[in-house]
Formats: structure tokens, sequence, C-alpha cells
């Protein structure tokens, strides 16, 4: 399960659970309305500057400070993101877990627990494009990672991972049709489902699993639970991969929920500790990562590769990564802000946090094909503390 649960009470859990219903009652009508109707037409695009604040700054909340807009600042594919100038581009959103860039700059939206596809469309309300049949939404598990076909202009493929009755899975379909399926057989359970999914620089699917609360299994070379896994479009292992007819590209994984590339092509994962140490890794083809054996740092010596940055689990519980020139971003869940560190050679230096307890948990980051970030709230889960309008998307122009 995520690091955030190993803290909590069930007395916590239980006024969690009961904020959540009265808020899904409440928000019900206006959530219909945000789905099928206008989104509003004069919000103004403002967010107050917040300064970077270090693991040492002030814990008191801030008020969320992005207002809903209808039309969105423009975006320099080459430029940086403006973290001082976000734009609350869509709320209410149940959930929101998996999201996936089309060629025309409109996102893909997976939500979790309804299993339904949005389409978000800057300056346009929410529409809901498609249903992925047999989604089974317990604890962890339900409709998590999109993908978008490289070649989507030409077949229009979106694929999505999900949890099924019986496992979790990977599909594929257009929008318009039913799914078939690509990949089956990852272990299911209540948490450490893993299920971000990306098509690499080489047009390979990559694939975050965990493992299914049985870390032995991320050990085990036959299970594809706790690792990082890489196919080919149709579902197979991808030519080149550490062992010949295996999808398995990297093991010793607990809960992977981030992959990005840099650009120079290397692949980066943000992985779930247990009690002491989250972690971001440099993956290397066949590298065994420690877990269960190894949380954190400390097995090097043991042969196992060690990670390039840890965190506490309070501050991070890592999700969603992504990457704009040589700065990782990392949405926080129980540590409720936005890591943000700098690439340099095979090292993750100077991590510093912002929008610490602003938004509350963040899931989901992402870079637009405009350079935009994207980045999406966590707080309908059931874990955290739900403010108005969440579940909320949220994008900073590059400039």
């Amino acid at each position: 399960m995520e690091a955030t649960d190993m803290a909590m009470s069930a007395a916590n859990h239980s006024a969690t659970a009961r904020t959540h219903g009265r808020a899904r009652d409440l928000t019900g009508a206006r959530r219909y309305i945000s789905y099928r109707g206008a989104i509003a037409r004069t919000a103004v695009a403002v967010l107050l500057a917040t300064a970077l604040s270090s693991c040492a700054g002030e814990d008191a909340p801030q008020a969320p400070s992005a207002s809903t807009v209808s039309s969105t600042a423009p975006s320099a594919p080459t430029g940086s993101p403006d973290l001082g100038a976000g734009e609350e581009i869509a709320r209410d959103i149940d959930v929101p877990w998996g999201l996936a860039f089309l060629p025309d700059g409109a996102a893909l939206v997976a939500e979790r627990d309804t299993g339904r596809i949005l389409r978000i469309t800057p300056g346009r309300a929410p529409e809901p494009v498609y249903e992925v049949p047999g989604v089974v939404a317990r604890g962890e598990g339900g409709l998590l990672g999109l993908a978008v076909s490289p070649d989507y202009a030409e077949n229009r493929y979106v694929y999505a991972y999900f949890t099924a009755a019986d496992d979790n899975r990977i599909v594929r379909f257009r929008l318009d049709g039913p799914p078939e399926p690509v990949f089956q057989g990852i272990a299911k359970a209540g948490n450490h489902n893993g299920g971000r999914i990306a098509f690499g620089p080489d047009g390979m699917l990559y694939v975050g699993t965990g493992d299914a609360a049985q870390g032995d299994r991320s050990q085990d070379p036959g299970s594809p639970n706790g690792k990082i896994l890489r196919l080919t479009p149709e579902g197979r292992p991808a030519p080149g991969n550490p062992t010949p007819d295996s999808p398995v590209y990297s093991l010793g994984h607990r809960n992977v929920q981030g992959l990005a590339w840099d650009r120079d092509g290397r692949l980066f994962a943000a992985e779930f500790g247990q009690n002491r140490l989250d972690e971001i890794n440099l993956i290397t083809p066949g590298a065994n990562y420690g877990w269960p054996e190894v949380e954190g740092t400390g097995g090097a010596t043991r042969g196992y590769t060690e990670p390039a940055l840890t965190w506490s689990t309070a501050e991070a519980s890592p999700s969603g990564i992504a990457i704009a020139g040589d700065t990782l971003y990392v949405a926080a869940l129980r540590g409720e802000r936005l890591w943000i560190a700098t690439l340099s050679g095979e090292s993750v230096n100077d991590p510093r946090d912002l929008f610490r307890n602003t938004y509350g948990r963040l899931r989901t980051v992402a870079v637009a094909p405009d350079g935009a970030l994207w980045l999406t709230t966590s707080n309908t889960d059931g874990r955290g503390d739900i403010r108005d309008g969440d579940d909320r998307i949220l994008r900073f122009p590059a400039r």
C-alpha cells in the first residue's frame, strides 16, 4: 500500500471515509454539470506566486490560489514551466489517475473508481469519451495508467492499465471501439498494484507494476509483479530485453507508479518505500533494485542497484514523475507537495519542494506537447482531506 496508510489509525480511516462520502453527496450535482455543461466563463487565471520551500519550511496549510479558466495562457515548448502561473483547467474529477496527451494537445484522464476516461481540453468542460469495461475498483485498484500510441494518428490506439476481477491487465482500444487484451496476469491486491504505463523513445511500452503485497514476487524473474516491464505495442516481450522472451526490464521493485525519460533517453522511475525511504531510480536494463531485501540505500554491497534519490515516506510517497530539460518533477501523495530536483549525469540533486499543503495529495504530473506542466490532485481517493473543487487538474504554462 502507499506509505500513507502505514501511519493512519483506524479512526482516521473512518473519518476520511465519512468526509469523502459527504463531499461526494454534496458535489454530485456540480460534478454532473462539470462533465456535461459549460465551464465557468468569467474566471480569471491567477496563481499567487509561491516560494520554493525546503524540508525545514513551515507546514501550515495554504489555500489553493488557482482559478478555473475558460482560456489558457500561451506556452512555449522550449521554455520552462512557470510554477507561479498556475491555471485550474478542470475540477470535480473522480479520483484522476492516468493522464496521456493526444496529438492535438488535449489530454485523456482516467477516473480510477468509475472506469471512465475524460477528454480534457483547456477552456472546455471535461468530456467523457470512453468507459473501460471490467474495471474492479477496490483499495488502490481500478482504472490506473493511460498511454497514447506513438502512431496514434494512424492507428488511433489508447492503452489502459486496470484492475479486473482476477488480475491487473493492459488493454488497447480506439475511442469508438471495444478493448483488446495486450498483457494479462499481473497479480492484483488491495494495494501495490503499480499501474503507470508509458511509451519510451524506442516506441516500446513500459509498465510499472507492484508486488501486490507479496514482496517475494519482486525477486522472482518469472513473475511480472514488482517489475518494470518492456513490451512491444502488441504486448509481447520487446526485442533486446535483458532476458530473451521475457517482458522483465528491471526487477526488485516494491510499487512503481512513475516513469519518465530524460533528453538522453534514460529512464527514471518513482517507487514507494514501506516505512522509511521512497526512491527515484535510474533504471538500467536487467538491474535489481533490492526489494524486499533492501528499502532505500544500502544494497550496493549485496549486488543491488542504489537509488538516485530518496526521501522519507512522510515527505513524499511519490506517484507520477515528469522531466522537462534537466528538471525532474515528482508528484507526492502523503507528502502533499510537488518535488523538484536537478538531473546531472547519473545524479539527482538539489531536491526542493513546492505547494506543500496547498493542493493536498498530488498523483500525476506530466509535460504537455506545448511544454506546459499538468498536475492532478488525488484527495477523493479515500485518503485525502477533500477541498472544494476536488479533484482538480492544474496547468502551468512554459515561458
